[in-house]
């Protein structure tokens, strides 16, 4: 079997932590440098398909529906959102590490269908938490997947996401009837009361990593 070929790097802002691309042929590897595993293969994306397509068809109906990704990973979230919802449709990705939009724009692409190419598609390069701090009722749907769920494993800046302030700003940047939804490894009970206390519906809805019936089990939160 051909083995990974690393084509990429890049150091994630605050840490110092360096993400390395591998390419195995038409399979893609994102891995933390001097960790073992993976952070995201191109084969495995069946929970961040769910991600976009759970929360997406919740308001597909809606005029000129606004949707706020953060984090862009391997592009396969915004290949399913872009896929669920209309051609009236705009989708902004909040990415922190520039070297992943580039990733995404080059060799890395062709792995979720290139939807950067897509007119509706567009991605800001910083820091998801800001722009959920300077929202404010502008977004139908808010699909975060930034780190490993609400215990950060490659950013502890990414704890502020899940943390009872970071739900408020969320809130606060949903339009009204909007949904939020986020991706995780695993399940923790202790998060889904945090949203229900910030007054929020939720279910949390446990989705398989490859496809269903397939693949580790991760889960995916709708608050609403």
């Amino acid at each position: 079997m051909a083995r990974f070929t690393e084509i990429g790097t890049a150091t994630i802002p605050g840490k110092g932590t360096q993400l390395r691309l591998l390419q195995r042929n038409e399979e893609f590897s994102i891995k933390i440098a001097g960790t073992t595993g993976e952070l995201m293969n191109s084969r495995i994306h069946g929970s961040e398909d769910a991600l976009a397509t759970l929360a997406c068809e919740r308001i597909a109906d809606q005029p000129t529906p606004r949707v706020l990704i953060g984090g862009l990973g391997m592009g396969f979230t915004l290949a399913a959102a872009l896929s669920a919802l209309g051609e009236d449709a705009q989708v902004t990705v909040a990415e922190l590490v520039p070297e992943v939009e580039a990733w995404n724009r080059g060799p890395l692409g062709s792995a979720a269908g290139n939807p950067l190419n897509d007119p509706r598609a567009r991605v800001q390069i910083g820091d998801v938490a800001e722009l959920l701090r300077n929202s404010n009722s502008e977004w139908d749907a808010i699909l975060l997947d930034v780190d490993n769920g609400p215990e950060g494993l490659t950013r502890k800046e990414n704890d502020w996401i899940y943390s009872p302030e970071g739900i408020a700003a969320a809130q606060k940047a949903l339009r009204p009837d909007g949904i939020l939804a986020y991706w995780s490894a695993g399940q923790e009970h202790a998060f889904t009361e945090r949203l229900r206390r910030a007054g929020f519906s939720v279910e949390a809805v446990t989705v398989r990593a490859l496809r269903p019936g397939k693949g580790a089990r991760h889960v995916i939160w709708l608050a609403w």
